[in-house]
């Protein structure tokens, strides 16, 4: 008996050595998370998401953007690498174009041609020989680690994110582990680069994003909406602004937060019509990780866990639309999860396609404002 109390002693010590000890890759900083508004108001619990039509991909999943092409078609960059290119009905599938990477979104320029990020590779062209094109994967010298979502801008510039400086999907396992130590990190290195087509240059619009996600233009083409999905808001930015640090641009007036204290981690940002733009709430909050944001050695001591144990918000479909002051306009909302981290949604007449990060099919709703 004494023998097996000293083996129980020694292995509760290893452990306790082990949760407080073992290196992990985060160095998570404290934060202050805002009272979670609940589904209240705007926000109201609904099931509006219901009925989703599932387009079949084959072997493929994740469509986690979406948009359609100057020909009229759907494309849907999935886990693959590859991006997907079908009828409005799903039929007439084909792969339009291989990355080798992680496709999170595109935009299509003036001349039809894709304009992608790549988590893994950078920004990325794609012309009518389908063959990939590096655009940029450095800005003044540092690598473009996690590049997530695309604007384009006029005169050949694209607007970009670059989630975060600290944790590069290819070195973390992918893109979901790691926006999720990102986003436990909470070390806010997310910034905001644009690239000059014509010069060939990349800079820094803005920096200072707890994980900087979905991007899109205003109508006017001079203000970025960039969802910060870590601090739960999507910020209002100068799109002419230069290495803009955007707490301190919020304290100056110079940048605002559009949307804040969203109910879910916002993603992808895309245009709709009559004015209206579209955010996916890829997960729910969760009061637990809201309550972890003062105790960085206790979020630290969590990733030493198996990452089953990782307190990771279950599925929760949402995708909202907003205005360009802020207004939210429309909600829809599946609270059981049928369709994994919707990422985002796509707005054509008629038609709402429902972006995921992880669902092996392309929903799409019957809408009508």
């Amino acid at each position: 008996m004494k023998r097996a109390g000293l083996a129980a002693a020694a292995v509760a010590v290893a452990a306790a050595h082990y949760l407080v000890l073992w290196p992990v890759p985060a160095d998570p900083v404290a934060w202050q998370a805002p009272v979670a508004p609940g589904y209240a108001g705007a926000h109201a619990a609904n099931r509006r998401l219901d009925g989703l039509h599932r387009i079949a991909l084959g072997d493929e999943h994740g469509p986690e953007h979406v948009a359609i092409g100057p020909d009229g078609l759907v494309y849907a960059a999935v886990a693959s690498g590859r991006i997907l290119r079908l009828r409005p009905d799903g039929s007439g599938r084909d792969v339009h174009a291989e990355t080798g990477g992680r496709v999170l979104g595109f935009a299509f320029d003036a001349a039809g041609d894709i304009i992608a990020a790549d988590a893994t590779r950078g920004l990325i062209a794609i012309g009518a020989d389908r063959r990939p094109r590096l655009l940029a994967d450095r800005v003044d010298g540092d690598p473009i680690r996690y590049a997530n979502s695309v604007a384009i801008g006029p005169a050949g510039l694209v607007y970009f994110t670059d989630a975060s400086r600290r944790f590069a999907p290819r070195d973390w396992g992918g893109t979901f582990e790691a926006s999720v130590l990102d986003i436990v990190e909470q070390s806010a290195t997310g910034r905001v680069l644009v690239h000059d087509r014509a010069r060939g240059t990349t800079r820094v619009v803005a920096h200072g994003l707890a994980f900087a996600n979905g991007i899109a233009l205003n109508s006017t083409g001079d203000t970025l909406l960039v969802a910060e999905t870590g601090r739960y808001r999507v910020w209002a930015i100068p799109a002419g602004a230069n290495a803009l640090h955007l707490p301190t641009a919020l304290a100056q007036g110079t940048a605002r937060v559009l949307l804040d204290n969203l109910p879910g981690y916002p993603d992808n940002i895309t245009r709709g019509r009559d004015g209206r733009y579209w955010l996916g709430l890829a997960k729910p909050r969760s009061g637990a990780v809201d309550a972890l944001a003062g105790l960085p050695a206790l979020r630290q001591m969590i990733l030493r866990l198996p990452r089953q144990l990782w307190p990771v918000p279950p599925a929760y479909g949402h995708v909202l639309a907003f205005t360009a002051e802020g207004r939210i306009v429309a909600d829809l909302q599946d609270p059981t999860g049928a369709i994994p981290e919707t990422t985002g949604a796509t707005e054509t007449e008629g038609r709402l396609y429902v972006h995921s990060l992880h669902a092996p099919v392309l929903a799409w709703l019957r809408w009508t404002p």
